[in-house]
């Protein structure tokens, strides 16, 4: 039986309130905060609903302008 995701009830109060919301994430901003914490206390590919803001970190490190 696979393991339950460990951040799957903050990804489900961000979908909840951006519904409630008429989908601005502006006023989702505390949920998606939360969800962010989540996935900061479990190794990178621990939870699929992390993903997301695993690709995010990674393509903010590789779009990095470096300095001369």
């Amino acid at each position: 039986m696979p393991q339950k995701d460990p951040c799957q009830k903050q990804a489900c109060e961000i979908q909840k309130c951006l519904q409630a919301n008429n989908y601005m994430e502006s006023k989702c901003q505390a949920v998606i905060q939360e969800l962010r914490k989540c996935c900061a206390r479990y190794p990178k590919g621990r939870s699929l609903v992390c993903s997301g803001f695993e690709r995010e970190e990674e393509e903010k490190l590789t779009l990095k302008p470096t300095s001369k």
